[in-house]
């Protein structure tokens, strides 16, 4: 293969983002139950993500606020880890909350320990 084909084959292939996505910022949606007469309700929510580690660019909280009459009522901290190989912001608490970042919308579910469904999160940065 010569070096000029061989630079051509690298300046065609599929690059790496270079940039994490801005996960920063307040995000505003639903999270909806999946699961049919439980306590789960569903919700309109407002998430605030920050970074919670200079020295390692992984690492987020998202401070979660449902609305409760036009005001956000806090709910509780996550705190998350961001794998770019899957654009997944993962956090366990009491279950496995993914969320799945495609430009300005952030696509999320619930999943219990003992693997049912919870809740479906869709998100829009503001």
């Amino acid at each position: 293969m010569t070096l000029a084909f061989a630079l051509l084959l690298l300046m065609l292939a599929p690059q790496a983002p270079s940039t994490m996505p801005k996960l920063a910022g307040a995000w505003e949606g639903s999270s909806l139950c999946a699961v049919a007469n439980s306590p789960c309700h569903d919700e309109h929510v407002i998430y605030h993500i920050e970074a919670t580690n200079s020295d390692d660019p992984t690492k987020y909280a998202i401070d979660a606020n449902k609305i409760v009459d036009g005001a956000e009522d806090f709910m509780g901290t996550l705190q998350c880890s961001f794998t770019a190989e899957k654009n997944e912001l993962y956090c366990d608490t009491v279950g496995d909350w993914r969320f799945k970042i495609t430009g300005d919308i952030m696509s999320g579910t619930l999943t219990l320990k003992n693997g049912m469904l919870y809740r479906r999160v869709k998100l829009k940065k503001r």
